[in-house]
């Protein structure tokens, strides 16, 4: 991977993933998950925002048969740190189903968590997850379903392929480390 600067994004940083090496992957990892899915049916759940551009990409690469649904997370509010609630649940029902949560970003796995614990309740058939980006170093929560990983990153803020900071670089089409001068004062990974 090299780091490249593109001025006409403005601050935002270097290329770490340049559009071609996120299809590459995205195209081996529909493979993957077709031959694990084969004959399965599967359901394919994304949180929204920054994960549905992975969503689009990758349920285009699967040839086999699946549907999507999506959820909306939001952090709290009130003090909680890294705690989420849900705002929009699935609209289809999981009961006996093969589910595969779609996620952008896996580092400390509390989030995945809440959604496994969540989505658990709809009793599907089975549960495990992809996801684009992995830091297994900040993990605090261990047993997670993490079945299907893109690319293992370092500690690094990302913008770009949906990834966005206060709603800014998301429509990016590469994936890109965000350089200090770029962040905004209350600066987090927007998910």
């Amino acid at each position: 991977m090299t780091l490249s600067h593109h001025s006409e994004n403005g601050e935002v940083g270097g290329v770490y993933l340049s559009r071609a090496e996120i299809a590459a992957r995205v195209a081996e990892l529909g493979s993957e998950i077709a031959d694990a899915y084969d004959g399965l049916d599967p359901i394919l759940v994304a949180p929204l925002k920054s994960s549905v551009v992975f969503l689009a990409d990758l349920t285009r690469a699967l040839r086999i048969p699946h549907t999507l649904d999506v959820i909306e997370l939001a952090p709290y509010t009130d003090g909680e740190d890294g705690g989420v609630r849900l705002l929009k649940d699935v609209d289809s029902p999981l009961e006996g189903r093969h589910v595969l949560l779609v996620e952008d970003v896996v580092d400390t796995g509390l989030t995945l968590h809440f959604l496994c614990r969540t989505l658990g309740l709809g009793e599907p058939a089975s549960l495990a997850a992809v996801t684009l980006l992995d830091r297994p170093y900040r993990r605090l929560v261990e047993e997670l379903p993490l079945r299907f990983i893109g690319f293992t990153v370092p500690d690094e803020l990302f913008a770009g392929y949906g990834l966005g900071l206060e709603e800014r670089w998301r429509a990016l089409p590469d994936l890109h480390l965000v350089s200090s001068i770029a962040l905004p004062s209350a600066a987090t990974e927007a998910a």
